[in-house]
């Protein structure tokens, strides 16, 4: 693990997924409540994914470029956002259009019959 993205396992869970993983969950709401296309979230992700990296390298004196730990981040990241912004989109879309649409989920809606 710590190969892969150049510090231990905590550093990387406490940079990475808690301290990040709020940040792009707060984007991703952001994102969704602003009505903002999908293919944002990727643009978002990736400049998580710098600050992740620079971050590790700054806190936990792992390597600034190492690309398998930006793209472990990016992906890391991105499937956050993912959550954020379909969770406040299907919740969103029910609650302004409840006349036609029906929560399916938690993560979805479908029309109503």
């Amino acid at each position: 693990m710590s190969q892969l993205v150049g510090c231990s396992p905590w550093a990387y869970l406490a940079i990475t997924i808690v301290l990040l993983g709020f940040a792009a969950y707060m984007t991703g709401q952001a994102l969704a409540a602003t009505w903002r296309p999908v293919w944002q979230l990727f643009v978002y992700a990736a400049l998580l994914g710098l600050a992740s990296r620079f971050l590790i390298y700054a806190l936990a004196e792992g390597p600034l470029l190492l690309w398998t730990g930006y793209l472990i981040d990016v992906g890391v990241l991105l499937i956050i956002i993912s959550f954020a912004y379909r969770l406040t989109r299907a919740r969103t879309m029910v609650r302004q259009y409840p006349w036609l649409y029906e929560r399916s989920g938690i993560l979805g809606w479908r029309a109503r019959h």
